[in-house]
C-alpha cells in the first residue's frame, strides 16, 4: 500500500558535505523505492551544496519554527509516516505531529547519539576520560526523551545500540540498527593498485568539531611521519573550510589544506592511505566508509573504528597515541603485503555489515510491523506517553507563546 511519507530536516541534505547527508539521502530514496510519495520538510535556509530532491523525485517544502502554520501543513498533507532529523526537530515539531496527524508513525534518525558525542567532547577538553555525569547530560535528557516519545528510533552504531539499552534502559522495541546503507552492486570492481597511489589523505566537514579536532591532533602526529617520510604529503579535504584551517595550509612540510572536493571517491581513491585521529565523536564515520568503497586502506583511532567493524578486523589500524598512529601511518604506507591484506578485508567488511538492500528490507519490514501494530506498540510504551503527555504540553505552549507573541 502506498504511503506518504513527511521527512522534517534538520538542515538540507548534503551528501557530498557529510556522512549526515549521505544517509539521510539514502534514507530518501529507500522510501520513494517503496513507491511511497516523499516530501522533504525543513526550517534551515537552503545552501550552496543542497541536493537537488526535485531530481530524485522528492517534494519539498520550507517550514517555520514556532508557528501555526504547520498545523494547517501537516492536516492538509496528512501522512502516514513522519521522520524527525535528529531529537531537535521532534522536540520543536513532534506535538504538532502527535496532535494533527495522530496516526502518523513517528521515527526518529538520530544520525549519531548527540549526547554521547557531547560527553566525549567535553571530557576530551577536560583531558580526562568521560564518566556518567557526563553522559548523564541534560542533552541525554532531550535526546532520550525524543527516542521514548517516537515509535521507532533508527541507530547508526551497535555501540549506541548497546549502549541505549544498558545506560539507558531503553526498550529495543524501540530501536532499529540502520548503518550506512552500500550498494554492493555499485561498489567499484577494481581500484587504483598500490603503486598508483601516493601520500596520506582525510577528509570531513570543517564545521564538525570531532572533525576540526582530528586536524590539529594531525598538526602533532604528521611531523612524526614526515621524519620518516620526508617526501610525504597529507591532501586534507573538506567542506567550509574556515580560515584558522586554510592558515595551516604549508606545502613545504606537506600539510595541504586543499578544501572542498568536487568527489570524495576520487580523491580517496588517489592516496595510499586514509587518516582519521579522531579523538571524540560517536556514531559511525562516512570518511572511514568512504575509504572502504574505494578500497583505500585507513589508519583510526578506536573511536573512529567504534560500531564499523564487529569481530572484524580492521582494514587498516587502529591506534591511540600519536607515536603508534604515526607509525601505523608509514608501516601501512610502506609494506605493500600488510596494504593489500588491508585493501582485501574493506569488501568482506561491506558485505557482512553494509549491505543497503539487506539493511533497507529490515527496515521497511519493521514499518509495515508497525503500522499494523502500532496501537499495542504505544500501549507498551507507557514511559512514551507520559512523556508526550507532560513534556510535550510545555513545549507547546512554549511555542504557542512564541507564536502569539510574533502575532
Amino acid at each position: 500500500m502506498s504511503k506518504t511519507v513527511l521527512v522534517i530536516g534538520y538542515v538540507w541534505p548534503e551528501p557530498n558535505s557529510s556522512a549526515a547527508g549521505t544517509h539521510m539521502l539514502s534514507l530518501l530514496r529507500l522510501y520513494r523505492q517503496q513507491g511511497w510519495q516523499v516530501e522533504f520538510a525543513t526550517p534551515a535556509q537552503p545552501t550552496e551544496h543542497m541536493v537537488d530532491l526535485a531530481a530524485e523525485g522528492i517534494s519539498s517544502q520550507a517550514i517555520t519554527l514556532n508557528c501555526d502554520s504547520f498545523n494547517d501543513y501537516i492536516s492538509l498533507l496528512a501522512p502516514d509516516i513522519v521522520m524527525f532529523d535528529r531529537f531537535m526537530m521532534e522536540e520543536q515539531f513532534g506535538w504538532r505531529v502527535e496532535k494533527y496527524c495522530p496516526q502518523a508513525i513517528r521515527i526518529l534518525d538520530t544520525e549519531d547519539l548527540q549526547c554521547l558525542r557531547h560527553a566525549r567532547h567535553q571530557a576530551h577538553k577536560a583531558k580526562r576520560p568521560m564518566t556518567l555525569a557526563d553522559l548523564y547530560s541534560d542533552i541525554a535528557k532531550r535526546e532520550i526523551a525524543a527516542i521514548l516519545r517516537c515509535d521507532l528510533s533508527l541507530i547508526i552504531s551497535d555501540f549506541e545500540m548497546q549502549l541505549l539499552q544498558d545506560s539507558f534502559n531503553i526498550d529495543p522495541a524501540l530501536l532499529q540498527h540502520l548503518p550506512f546503507m552500500v550498494d554492493l552492486d555499485a561498489l567499484p570492481k577494481h581500484s587504483k593498485r598500490y603503486e598508483q597511489r601516493l601520500h596520506f589523505m582525510t577528509i570531513g566537514n570543517f564545521r564538525h568539531a570531532p572533525n576540526w579536532d582530528a586536524i590539529l591532533y594531525l598538526q602533532q602526529i604528521w611531523p612524526l611521519i614526515r621524519q620518516q617520510l620526508p617526501t610525504a604529503e597529507l591532501h586534507i579535504y573538506g567542506s567550509y573550510p574556515p580560515p584558522k584551517a586554510t592558515a595551516l595550509h604549508n606545502p613545504k612540510n606537506g600539510f595541504l589544506i586543499k578544501g572542498w572536493a568536487d568527489d570524495a571517491f576520487t580523491v580517496m581513491e588517489q592516496a595510499r592511505v586514509c587518516l582519521a585521529p579522531l579523538r571524540f565523536g560517536a556514531g559511525i564515520k562516512g570518511k572511514l566508509l568512504d575509504a572502504m568503497i574505494m578500497q583505500t586502506p585507513s589508519v583510526t583511532t578506536t573511536i573512529g573504528s567504534e560500531g564499523m567493524h564487529g569481530k572484524h578486523a580492521w582494514p587498516g589500524k587502529v591506534a591511540n597515541t600519536p607515536e603508534q598512529l604515526a607509525q601505523a601511518a608509514v608501516d601501512l604506507h610502506q609494506d605493500e603485503a600488510a596494504w593489500l591484506q588491508a585493501q582485501q578485508q574493506c569488501h568482506e567488511l561491506l558485505a557482512e555489515r553494509y549491505n543497503g538492500q539487506l539493511l533497507g528490507e529490515q527496515l521497511i519490514q519493521r514499518i509495515n510491523k508497525l503500522t499494523d501494530e502500532l496501537d499495542a506498540h504505544r500501549l507498551a510504551n507507557f514511559t512514551g506517553s507520559m512523556l508526550r503527555h507532560h513534556t510535550m504540553k510545555s513545549t507547546q505552549y512554549m511555542s504557542q507563546w512564541i507564536a502569539a507573541k510574533n502575532a
